[in-house]
């Protein structure tokens, strides 16, 4: 109705999951490298979970149209059924034949399991998609984890995608359930967008449905929309839409927040009015508490009726015995007096000193190219960082302050070690994905002559240190001459390398696979973690 006003091709917020308008924050990045991840790994179980309308579905959609050629997939959007109701509509899914007669338990198996061989025979693999996977039973899950028990020394033949609400955490943590939550090779819960997200995401959105003049949800509708919306793309988007048609019926030509609050009110029913007042009752309540305990301080000093004091035994310790050091964590947040250029030198500053090199006020990419190393900018997730493992500058974004830097030098667990400024911080993931903007600078040591990316056919020194590399990798001696061509053989090795790597294995030796390939084959330079309890 309201598209041709705002010179639209098509509705920007609509709530089907349309991967084509799935805007890529630093969590839904993360969230489909771990997708990806997993599919690439090989195993078992990938577990995604994520609050209402956070964006599950959408990254899962967008993983369909990245997976390879040869993969089946099956698709189960209702898993309230009986086992052996599940058991038919996978067979159905992946267009088994069913058996004669009533189906049972052990038929039903026993076809796909046929299925599943036959498929591993022919090359190619079977993807079991689960939805709102939160409302399995254990009793299902249970036979889900029976059905991927089919393997070979190398890989299973069914992967299991298992897309739910948090209440499926809590139910994979059953003691019952433990031999399946052991087998969940790639997990990532999904958090909602951040406050320069939304406006990313707004953006981003209408951008894809054609808009191209101005700003039609200016800075406070935008401020406004993130309050209402708590940063939940779905509520983002039934507000949005229906602001959209509350200024095409006021003939308006942008959304002022006072048409985003009465959309607020007619699409979700809730008025934002109460949340004002809440704010000022747990004023007025920490006030009169300050109050309190200011009284009860001046009395207990004046009349001091704890005036009895029993002598301590012999046999108690009057001192307690001093704690094992623990590592503190804290909050990632703007330095001090430091501007965000200096932040930025310093951050450069650090991430040399990691390679033994020392910058004072010059230009890191310049600096490493004179020690023959690489500069490389790119933009993704703390995933994608885990796979190049190497440290990296991150770009972080302060709402009031602006940009500033800090140099990511481990990841460990849950947790992070920065350089920020002078000081260095173990911080918690979540508090790098609250400010990071998704930029990141790393050094890499570049192959002799590198120039581009290698792709098959290609010729040349690049192909002959590739060949060296990939048989050191393998932990083999090179051959003493190399053919210098990037013939299938190589291909079919590269891909290999990249799939245990878990990148994507499309054969083209760019800097992500030459990083790993590089560390894989002569280890040394700083890397960002052991491969120990980083997923």
């Amino acid at each position: 109705m309201y598209e041709e006003y705002f010179g639209l091709s098509k509705k920007p917020f609509s709530i089907a999951p349309n991967p084509h308008y799935l805007y890529l924050s630093a969590g839904h990045a993360e969230a489909l490298a771990h997708l990806v991840y997993g599919v690439n790994s090989e195993g078992g179980f990938i577990l995604l979970t994520g609050d209402v309308g956070t964006g599950k579905t959408t990254v899962c959609r967008r993983l369909l149209e990245m997976l390879p050629a040869e993969a089946e997939v099956a698709f189960i959007l209702n898993p309230e059924l009986s086992v052996v109701e599940l058991l038919a509509s996978i067979c159905r899914e992946f267009k088994i034949d069913p058996p004669p007669g009533p189906a049972t338990n052990p038929m039903l198996v026993s076809r796909i399991h046929d299925y599943l061989l036959d498929l591993h025979i022919r090359g190619r693999r079977a993807i079991l998609i689960l939805e709102e996977a939160q409302n399995l039973q254990p009793e299902l899950l249970e036979q889900i984890r029976l059905l991927t028990n089919l393997e070979t020394n190398e890989q299973k033949l069914l992967q299991v995608i298992m897309i739910g609400q948090p209440e499926l955490r809590d139910l994979l943590d059953q003691p019952g359930l433990r031999q399946l939550s052991q087998r969940i090779t790639a997990r990532y819960h999904l958090g909602p967008l951040s406050r320069e997200e939304t406006d990313r995401y707004v953006q981003h959105r209408l951008s894809v449905a054609g808009f191209s003049r101005g700003h039609l949800f200016p800075p406070a509708t935008l401020r406004k929309l993130y309050r209402l919306s708590r940063g939940i793309p779905r509520l983002i988007n039934v507000i949005a839409d229906r602001a959209l048609l509350g200024a095409y019926v006021q003939e308006k030509d942008r959304v002022d927040p006072q048409t985003l609050k009465q959309a607020a009110r007619e699409a979700t029913g809730r008025d934002d009015s109460w949340r004002r007042w809440s704010g000022v009752f747990q004023i007025l309540s920490a006030i009169l508490a300050l109050l309190l305990v200011a009284v009860t301080a001046v009395f207990l000093n004046r009349y001091r009726p704890w005036t009895v004091q029993l002598p301590i035994p012999a046999t108690v310790s009057r001192a307690p015995e001093p704690k094992a050091a623990t590592v503190v964590i804290t909050r990632l947040e703007w330095p001090g007096e430091l501007t965000g250029e200096q932040t930025r030198r310093m951050a450069h500053e650090a991430l040399l000193s990691l390679w033994g090199f020392e910058v004072k006020g010059g230009d890191l990419c310049r600096e490493a190219a004179a020690r023959g190393l690489g500069c490389l900018p790119g933009r993704g997730s703390l995933t994608k960082l885990r796979l190049l493992n190497k440290p990296a500058v991150l770009t972080l974004v302060d709402e009031r302050k602006g940009r500033f830097y800090a140099t990511l030098t481990n990841l460990r667990g849950g947790t992070a070690t920065v350089v920020l400024g002078q000081a260095v911080r173990v911080v918690e993931l979540g508090d790098i994905n609250r400010l990071w903007s998704g930029d990141y600078l790393l050094v890499w040591r570049v192959p002799p002559d590198y120039r581009k990316k290698l792709e098959p056919g290609d010729q040349g020194p690049q192909v002959a240190w590739l060949k060296q590399h990939l048989a050191l990798a393998q932990g083999q001696t090179p051959p003493d001459e190399i053919n210098p061509v990037y013939d299938p053989d190589c291909v079919q090795q590269v891909k290999r390398f990249q799939k245990s790597a878990g990148l994507v294995p499309d054969g083209i030796v760019g800097p992500m696979t030459i990083i790993p390939l590089s560390a894989a084959a002569k280890p040394g330079d700083p890397i960002l973690h052991d491969g120990k309890g980083t997923l």
